[in-house]
């Protein structure tokens, strides 16, 4: 008699992807919680897997990796000592998990866990399968008033819940956002959550400023390509009034121009926050942060309390994600989301693995 498999998403390389019946996880701690996956977002890591094969490890013919990390879905079954949760809850994963022995774990500063495991990082499967194995502390409860779609969002607003609690946020503190994908329309959300304000936006692309308006209340700014970055950091001061600069910077593209026009329109003794991550070598105005007495923060994933943070705000309606969700695609087409995504087509493209 033929066994149940777990039917799963697995990358074997750029380009090459692969649908497996894999054997299905079973409960082997008495902590351990199966979770039927419902929903998995696309992000740009993603992306990079799909088109590169990955960033610092890759995948290949010889090393394959199942996708995805972020995922809501419906307990399935929990080990007899699980009390967070019990089978039929709707949940998010947070797909961190790390040793909670060093330094740093018991430091509270477990996002930066050496010995980290991370969902679809190699060797680390992702969450495109049908069960999903967890630990009990790595799944969060979701309001009622929360779609399983939504709840994909609280792993990305977790990033920046986490970008933003690094920062000084206080009402009335001046704001500028590099780049409005996802993780910086919900770190400008974020932020006009903990009062901030006036909030503005700046990316190359209209479409997606123009996203941004009706997403929350908000100023946007066009770079021009043929300026240098302080050329246009001088032409946003000019355009919103922010002659002395914006005290707080969350820089959520990682792209080195937009980085260094970020830290020139940076109010003296403000606040850099670096969540965006590029190429690994970036040139930096050193002397012009020295000289502004910049505080140059960056911000790694999400840790303590920022799963349950994220989830607060959406249950206390500080703003709705449901406009993020631009398109659904069936579990068998995961690479047309994830193409759909490279072409720079919506704002959150999902992927459906089972029924709600």
């Amino acid at each position: 008699m033929a066994h149940p498999q777990n039917l799963s998403c697995v990358l074997y390389g750029p380009g090459k992807v692969r649908f497996e019946q894999r054997p299905l996880p079973v409960i082997a701690d008495a902590h351990h919680v199966l979770v039927r996956i419902a929903y998995v977002g696309v992000c740009g890591t993603d992306v990079r897997f799909w088109t590169h094969g990955g960033m610092i490890r890759t995948v290949s013919e010889d090393e394959p990796l199942v996708m995805g990390h972020e995922a809501s879905g419906v307990v399935h079954a929990v080990g007899p000592s699980v009390t967070r949760v019990r089978p039929g809850d709707r949940v998010v994963v947070e797909p961190g998990f790390p040793c909670h022995k060093c330094k740093l774990c018991l430091g509270g500063r477990y996002n930066l866990c050496p010995h980290m495991k991370f969902a679809a990082d190699p060797p680390q499967d992702g969450t495109l399968s049908c069960l999903y194995r967890v630990a009990e502390q790595y799944v969060f409860k979701i309001p009622s008033l929360l779609t399983l779609q939504e709840a994909v969002l609280v792993e990305p607003l977790s990033v920046a819940v986490h970008g933003a609690r690094l920062s000084p946020l206080e009402p009335g503190r001046s704001i500028l956002v590099q780049g409005s994908g996802t993780v910086g329309l919900l770190t400008a959300a974020t932020a006009l959550a903990f009062g901030a304000g006036p909030i503005f936006i700046s990316d190359i692309n209209q479409a997606k400023l123009d996203f941004a308006k009706t997403f929350i209340e908000c100023w946007t700014f066009v770079p021009d390509a043929a300026l240098t970055p302080g050329e246009n950091a001088a032409r946003f001061k000019k355009r919103t009034g922010q002659r002395d600069g914006v005290d707080i910077v969350f820089e959520c593209t990682g792209s080195e121009p937009a980085i260094q026009t970020g830290l020139h329109a940076l109010a003296a003794g403000g606040t850099f926050v670096q969540i965006g991550i590029g190429k690994s070598e970036q040139v930096l105005p050193l002397t012009l942060m020295c000289e502004k007495e910049v505080n140059f923060q960056s911000s790694f994933r999400y840790g303590p309390g920022d799963f349950d943070l994220a989830i607060r705000l959406l249950e206390a309606q500080k703003f709705s994600v449901k406009s993020f969700i631009s398109s659904v695609f069936p579990f068998h087409k995961a690479a047309e989301a994830w193409e759909e995504t490279r072409q720079g087509r919506g704002v959150k493209n999902l992927i459906q693995v089972t029924g709600d």
